[in-house]
């Protein structure tokens, strides 16, 4: 795999959950998308995670606070 893919910068996400019960769900490269780790957190728990060689999307359900390297993001009811 090429060198430049972003996971191979180490790029992190922060999330924060704004209510109780805000799931985190890893998803998987390749021909077929599946998920394959979710996290359930609580109000005012965040979460650190990283796209890997495995992980190349992440999908937050629920109202939280996601910060990358390109700002920040709310997910969730307005």
């Amino acid at each position: 795999m090429a060198k430049d893919f972003l996971y191979e910068k180490e790029h992190y996400v922060a999330i924060k959950a704004l209510e109780p019960g805000v799931q985190i769900i890893g998803l998987t490269r390749g021909e077929e998308t599946k998920s394959h780790h979710i996290e359930k957190l609580d109000a005012g728990e965040v979460l650190l995670a990283q796209f890997t060689e495995r992980t190349s999307a992440i999908k937050v359900r629920g109202s939280a606070e996601i910060y990358t390297v390109f700002g920040k993001i709310t997910s969730g009811k307005n």
